[in-house]
């Protein structure tokens, strides 16, 4: 049997972190199984539908490298692949179940729905829902309302004795009192649009899909699909349901946690390598410890027992360490292309970069490297050499555990350390040493000579390497730069 599985996303919203796991673990899934992964977008949810939403759905994927074998764009054996193009074959499928006694068709109106519901809360009824009203109507009742042009809505027949079963791969068998289902929920709406139920139920079908790998707050609904497939006389699919992705205190990540969005984290700077690795982890692990995979090995090793039952933690922190390592792993041609949209944006380089520009930027990459932990990090470590703006904040230039008088002495006599050293062509860590002998001779920590140093070349107490500065700025600009200092500092102490 050919492995088919599907990610179907609502396009009513952005592709968040969520969302983007389950089509990356249906998509990991399907490669290591030489099977076919099937993009299939479910917009019956006119609403809240936006185009906005379906382009971002599309260039989520493309951005992470993540290629449908079926679906919208490149088409299949099974479409259409969008089911606002399908309403016939529901409509088609919903009536034959209409004619087959497992559903029927209501005439209600939402006035008597509620009063209904009303009804029911007041009396406190174990009973909650439908009343099942027009589950037997006569054919008379039934041309009454037609003769009134009422459209009726299709409901499924849900046995009101029994239970229903389905098995989860991760979960075991999961059973519910079919008395506790949705009481006949609405398949068909009078506009024929489908619901959710109806139209998921029938694409999985006939688009062949053998595994469904969904999140489990949609566990609720596996009895009602599974009474669903028993109604059309279908075989379900294998069901495994997936840990939710929790945020570090323990709720259900949300943007109150920070960002969700996947647009958010590559506006961030964030590498789509990084988040196909760091996101594949949260809920799944290959052996328990090894934590760097690229794409293609997970394309062979993924296995759905892998998959934890746990929910699974999004930590910020550790995707900026995996974001880190793999922009450490970069090739400095595709780093620097990366950094040159957030450089122009904050107005440093050209839109049109020159030669000198495009030079500057490759002369960036190697000391940013070590330092960024979003390509978007570029921005403050590289201001200094395009905005210069002197602190003239004295407690700036003062590093805990010092004085003002003792980082006076220290930007003074470190100053010339460095300048002469530099310019008799001592060696770099050579000059560190005597910086650090500075610092011990002056009683304070080593950052307390560096800091007013960093300070006064770059106007910020994080920045690039001391050395990589320099060479970037020139010697003269260190020079002048770190004489300003001396006499910001210098009007103070005298």
């Amino acid at each position: 049997m050919e492995v088919r599985v599907r990610y179907a996303p609502s396009p009513t919203g952005l592709q968040h972190i969520g969302g983007v796991r389950t089509a990356l673990y249906n998509y990991f899934f399907a490669k290591a199984n030489g099977g076919k992964f099937i993009l299939r977008v479910e917009d019956t949810d006119r609403e809240r539908y936006s185009d906005e939403s379906l382009q971002d759905l599309y260039d989520t994927l493309d951005w992470l490298g993540i290629e449908w074998d079926e679906g919208p764009v490149v088409g299949g054996p099974f479409g259409p692949y969008i089911q606002s193009e399908r309403f016939e074959l529901y409509r088609k499928y919903a009536e034959q179940l209409v004619k087959d006694g497992k559903a029927y068709y209501c005439y209600c109106s939402p006035e008597r729905l509620e009063k209904v519901r009303q009804e029911q809360i007041a009396s406190k009824s174990e009973y909650q829902g439908y009343d099942r009203h027009c589950a037997n109507l006569t054919d008379e009742e039934r041309a009454e309302y037609e003769r009134q042009g009422i459209k009726p809505v299709i409901r499924l027949r849900v046995p009101t004795e029994g239970s229903t079963t389905f098995h989860d791969v991760l979960m075991g068998d999961i059973t519910r009192r079919n008395r506790d289902v949705s009481p006949d929920p609405i398949l068909l709406k009078s506009d024929g649009f489908p619901t959710y139920h109806l139209a998921n139920v029938i694409d999985d079908h006939l688009m062949g899909v053998t595994h469904i790998m969904r999140a489990q707050e949609w566990i609720p609904s596996g009895p009602l699909h599974i009474l669903l497939y028993k109604a059309f006389g279908w075989e379900p699919p294998v069901y495994c349901h997936l840990p939710m992705v929790m945020g570090k205190d323990g709720q259900k990540l949300s943007k109150r946690h920070g960002s969700t969005s996947v647009r958010d984290f590559r506006t961030k700077g964030y590498l789509p390598e990084a988040i196909i690795n760091y996101v594949t982890l949260v809920g799944w692990s290959l052996d328990g410890s090894t934590e760097i995979f690229s794409k293609q090995e997970l394309e062979k090793c993924f296995r759905m027992e892998n998959i934890h039952k746990k929910p699974g933690i999004f930590d910020y922190k550790k995707l900026d360490w995996f974001n880190g390592y793999y922009i450490r792993a970069c090739e400095d041609e595709r780093l620097a292309s990366l950094m040159t949209p957030y450089l122009q944006e904050a107005g440093f380089i050209s839109k049109e970069p020159s030669e000198d520009e495009k030079a500057l930027v490759m002369k960036l990459v190697g000391p940013c490297k070590e330092r960024m932990k979003v390509v978007s990090d570029v921005v403050e470590l590289s201001r200094f050499l395009f905005e210069d703006k002197p602190v003239e904040d004295v407690g700036v230039y003062v590093a805990k555990g010092s004085d003002e008088e003792s980082t006076f002495k220290a930007l003074e006599r470190g100053s010339k350390i460095l300048i002469s050293g530099l310019e008799a062509g001592k060696e770099e860590q050579e000059i560190e040493e005597e910086l650090v002998a500075l610092s011990k001779e002056l009683g304070i920590k080593v950052n307390g000579v560096f800091q007013p140093i960093r300070v006064g070349l770059t106007n910020s107490t994080v920045s690039l390497p001391l050395f990589d500065s320099i060479r970037l700025l020139g010697m003269d600009e260190t020079k002048r730069r770190l004489g300003r200092a001396i006499g910001i500092l210098e009007a103070i102490h005298g």
